[in-house]
């Protein structure tokens, strides 16, 4: 009987995640899901670097390789726990930001836990070990790429070691709360879906991330704010 049951819970806390985008307002969705997903990354790093002092420090984002956002990343769960998004990516190109990369990003852990809740996650990705992880359009986080919580601030302390500490820094929002975030054992990989509905046909990480592939004109929400924010980075 309590087998049952606990099976039960897990059936609707997965169902719930699996229909989370479809719960999301029409002003994160956008005219299509996938358009919605990009139109909301953009406002969560806007949002986020909006912020005085609890923001991603300008070096640590002036130095990023590609920029990765889930809007809403969900956690939860009766005894078994997981974690699913779905978010966007984009790399430098010597072009600009490469047109947007859709995926999705899950795991599961074991333990006394109840309960849940959602959150915007940020990604970076540091540097060309992380990326080519990035592009093979499926990794581990901390198996595949070594990943850490990323400093917060203005600006990154002199004497931390962000640059050596991951291939991968990491960040949540949740409840107007910022802070770097413990990831290990996520697993990232392409939204097939999400992207050919974006672009009207399947299109690899590699050609999308490298710059292969022309930005529509829905990737202007998000490429723009991180352009924004990456210029002002670099000054």
């Amino acid at each position: 009987m309590r087998k049952s049951f606990v099976l039960l819970l897990l059936v609707c806390f997965l169902t719930s995640i699996l229909s989370a985008e479809d719960d999301l307002p029409s002003s994160r969705r956008g005219t299509t899901k996938s358009a919605g997903r990009v139109a909301a990354a953009g406002k969560v790093l806007a949002e986020i670097q909006g912020a005085p002092d609890q923001r991603i420090p300008e070096e640590v984002l002036g130095s990023a390789e590609c920029v990765a956002v889930v809007p809403s990343l969900l956690n939860g769960g009766f005894v078994f726990g997981g974690r699913y998004g779905k978010g966007v990516a984009s790399c430098r190109t010597k072009q600009g930001w490469s047109a947007p990369a859709f995926f999705t990003i899950g795991g599961g852990s074991f333990g006394l836990q109840i309960g849940g809740q959602a959150s915007d996650l940020v990604m970076l990705i540091m540097n060309k070990g992380g990326m080519d992880s990035l592009l093979s359009s499926k990794f581990k986080l901390g198996a595949d790429a070594s990943a850490a919580a990323g400093p917060i601030g203005r600006h990154a302390a002199a004497d931390t070691d962000w640059k050596l500490r991951a291939q991968v820094l990491t960040y949540s929002r949740s409840r107007g709360l910022f802070a770097g975030l413990e990831l290990g054992g996520a697993v990232i990989k392409q939204d097939i879906s999400s992207t050919r509905e974006f672009y009207g046909k399947t299109v690899p990480f590699s050609n999308s991330l490298t710059g292969e592939v022309e930005p529509p004109k829905g990737s202007y929400p998000f490429l723009s704010t991180l352009a924004k924010w990456a210029q002002q980075a670099a000054k």
